[in-house]
């Protein structure tokens, strides 16, 4: 079929409109960049972003946070306060997990409460909240805390490719989303998974379970469909699609704005952006690359590879650097053939944060210990007793008795998610503690955060390393985000990444 002028039509005839939300901020940098973009990056081209007429501009997430801190050595408060007051006329979004801000772990409800709040006062006015389990309480609860303090939420379902997460099993969820009183419903497919055939499906189905409300599409271009998904998207229905300016677009991120807007307004919709202004932009970005020696985004090609790991945002690249280090490099492939067998063990859980790391990480262990779940990350033990969410399908028996035989898994048999109020955890570092301080000594680790502050300003927006460059290469095409640490005698294992 042809898309050419293939657009329905509003009942008076007009165009439909499709709405932009720009990643160039967030996501773009997050999965180009290994989210190294600072503020003496981004504020040039805030403005510009500013003045496109986007619907709302993505910018903030708490593995950027500890990023910031740790690499960049920037205070990410002043970060966000600096590019959202540089942006007053579109809505500025963030991100987060429905029960966890800090590392893989769970959080308390006191702090999740508290990292909306500080957000919405510094000038975030939209939310999107994901959970790959879809703890429908906690989804609900920051749904209401959102809309307390002014802003929007939109409950994001997350897309995998297994034999149970189907149309139907997505239109169910999202009529439990909707009825948790959500602004709207975001699809994501973070490793690039869809095809245009299911796209037109799942669409529909979430379309039809969300009523009145509206649906946007964030899909990752891992594997060259994206572009043509978005199409296929708003065809049946979708009403906002994200996009990242070109030199932070494509391959393991999105697709690119200018690709997006033509591909939209040549189908016969109408999209309400300034295009005059995505030249200074792009120019900007470019700039910024060819000065810190960063990379652009290029387009991937479509590969059968990627729906064997169906990793997000490239971590094969994090799992190849782990197995570098110890000489194992040609054993690659027999981690990707351990992480389908762990995620399928593990009921099979959907491939982001947290749960693409716990299978992965997983994976690794079992191939450089050489005996299967020998060493089970606390994470893994926790998943498998239930308190991150119940599993779309069931564990298997036999890999549950052994992970929790162990002495320190049979300890969380009868474990509760600690639940501090603030005031308790205001007594670890003070009562005078400001709420923003708060927050991020327990985003990020307290020694970090005092050679952040212990770093002269003027060396902060210097240009990293040639030691930091080659790092962030090898994470570039990794969305983790937060670290995973586990340790078991001599072994130890270090992850870094994100994904949303």
């Amino acid at each position: 079929m042809s898309f050419l002028d293939s657009a329905p039509r509003n009942a008076d005839g007009s165009k439909r409109k499709i709405d932009i939300v720009d990643q160039t901020l967030r996501d773009g940098p997050q999965s180009w960049w290994g989210m190294r973009l600072r503020k003496d990056m981004g504020l040039p081209m805030a403005s510009e972003l500013d003045r496109t007429g986007f619907h709302t501009i993505d910018l903030a997430g708490s593995s950027i946070f500890e990023v910031l801190v740790r690499h960049c050595k920037e205070d990410p408060w002043e970060q966000l306060i600096s590019l959202s007051k540089s942006m007053p006329e579109t809505t500025v979004r963030a991100g987060t997990r429905s029960n966890g801000i800090v590392t893989f772990g769970l959080t308390a409800d006191s702090v999740m409460d508290l990292w909306v709040q500080r957000l919405s006062a510094h000038g975030v006015g939209s939310f999107w909240i994901y959970d790959g389990l879809f703890n429908i309480d906690k989804i609900g609860r920051l749904v209401k805390t959102v809309q307390a303090e002014g802003g929007q939420a939109l409950p994001c379902i997350l897309y995998a490719d297994t034999p149970y997460h189907t149309d139907e099993y997505y239109a169910a969820r999202t009529r439990e989303l909707v009825a948790t009183g959500a602004d709207g419903i975001e699809l994501e497919d973070a490793a690039g998974l869809l095809t245009p055939e299911r796209t037109r499906s799942l669409i529909a189905a979430i379309k039809g379970a969300a009523g009145n409300l509206p649906v946007e599409v964030h899909f990752h271009s891992n594997n060259a469909l994206a572009p043509l998904n978005y199409l296929e998207a708003v065809l049946a229905g979708a009403d906002r699609v994200h996009t990242a300016s070109r030199p932070l677009a494509a391959g393991v991120s999105l697709p690119s704005t200018e690709n997006t807007v033509a591909n939209l307004r040549y189908a016969g919709f109408d999209v309400d952006i300034d295009e005059s202004r995505f030249a200074a932009v792009e120019q900007h970005l470019l700039r910024v690359a060819e000065y810190e020696d960063l990379p652009v985004g290029q387009p991937a090609e479509y590969s059968l590879f990627q729906y064997r790991h169906q990793l997000p945002g490239g971590m094969a690249g994090t799992f190849k650097a782990q197995l570098r280090d110890r000489g194992m490099e040609d054993r690659f492939e027999e981690v990707l053939d351990e992480m389908s067998r762990v995620r399928e063990e593990l009921g099979y859980p959907v491939m982001a944060t947290p749960f693409s790391q716990l299978v992965g990480t997983q994976a690794v262990l079992n191939v450089v210990t050489g005996s299967r779940y020998s060493v089970v990350p606390d994470e893994v033990m926790i998943y498998s007793q239930g308190f991150y969410g119940k599993p779309v399908a069931p564990m298997d028996p036999n890999v549950y008795d052994t992970i929790m035989s162990s002495p320190k898994a049979k300890s969380y048999e009868n474990w509760e998610p600690p639940q501090p109020s603030l005031g308790d955890l205001r007594k670890k570092f003070g009562e005078s503690i400001s709420d923003d301080e708060l927050l991020l000594r327990l985003l990020v680790p307290e020694n970090d955060i005092d050679v952040m502050r212990a770093t002269p300003q003027r060396n902060r927006d210097f240009a990293p390393t040639s030691k930091q460059m080659k790092y962030i290469r090898e994470l570039v095409e990794t969305s983790v985000g937060a670290y995973l640490h586990i340790e078991a005698e001599d072994f130890s294992l270090t992850l870094e990444g994100d994904h949303r």
